[in-house]
């Protein structure tokens, strides 16, 4: 008899994990058609995670769900990063001048990921943004404002990478006026997120270098749209360019 092939059965159970995250509650049917396996195969793979504690069973609607043991081991992770412990007095800081939403990203791959979150205590409005959500560089103020650091070379190479699409209508899907976006940044020292990723929210964005120089993180200033006129914007750029020294001089890199 034929062994299974041990990295089809890690795609499996990784498939499940990732299906489970992004849906919520799920019964075993809808599983399997999800999937593309069979109810048994499934069944076996749900069994294994709820012995390992990273999936539970609602004993009443049968549903499946992912355990908050993926929530300790993500806090774990971002436990090690000593860029949140450092940038978290400063984004406080910023959050509370501006009185706006304030976010820390980290890159990965070709995309960037929040790892720290700062919302205003004067903000009544509170965004989808959540730590440990993902979002495409292309699209992205401080997904710009990262590969603004980068050379030409690796731009494209991220944006052929990427899966261009019309997020909203103010999405950037031509690579030639994206590259002018770039040139633009580069200039400005800043990105702006003009309601690219999420309708009615702008942002305004900085990079930040990596202990070894590289532009792996970012910080960004979020608002809806009606308070993030470009006048408005004119404030917050002397602010954020402001907190991006002050990080920078702690890290040593510039």
């Amino acid at each position: 008899m034929e062994s299974k092939n041990p990295i089809q059965v890690s795609e499996r159970i990784f498939h499940t994990i990732e299906y489970l995250a992004q849906s919520g509650p799920t019964g075993l049917q809808d599983l399997s058609n999800e999937l593309g396996l069979n109810k048994s195969t499934v069944h076996r793979i749900l069994n294994s995670l709820i012995c390992m504690d990273y999936v539970r069973q609602d004993t009443e609607t049968l549903k499946y769900s992912l355990s908050f043991k993926f929530c300790r081991i993500s806090n774990q992770i971002l436990s090690q990063n000593s860029m949140i412990d450092i940038a978290r007095p400063y984004i406080k800081q910023l959050a509370e001048r501006s009185g706006e939403t304030v976010h820390l990203v980290q890159i990965d791959h070709i995309h960037a990921v929040y790892i720290d979150k700062v919302e205003s205590p004067r903000n009544s409005v509170r965004l989808v943004s959540m730590v440990g959500k993902s979002i495409p560089l292309y699209c992205s103020g401080v997904g710009k404002a990262m590969l603004a650091d980068m050379p030409d070379e690796k731009i494209r190479s991220v944006w052929e990478q990427s899966d261009i699409r019309k997020i909203t209508e103010y999405t950037i899907t031509d690579l030639a006026d994206f590259q002018e976006e770039i040139r633009k940044i580069r200039r400005n020292g800043y990105s702006l997120d003009n309601e690219e990723n999420e309708p009615g929210v702008r942002c305004i964005a900085v990079s930040l270098k990596s202990f070894q120089g590289k532009p792996s993180y970012a910080l960004s200033i979020s608002a809806p749209k009606d308070r993030m006129e470009d006048s408005r914007i004119e404030e917050l750029k002397e602010m954020i360019l402001n907190t991006k020294e002050k990080i920078s001089q702690e890290t040593g890199s510039f």
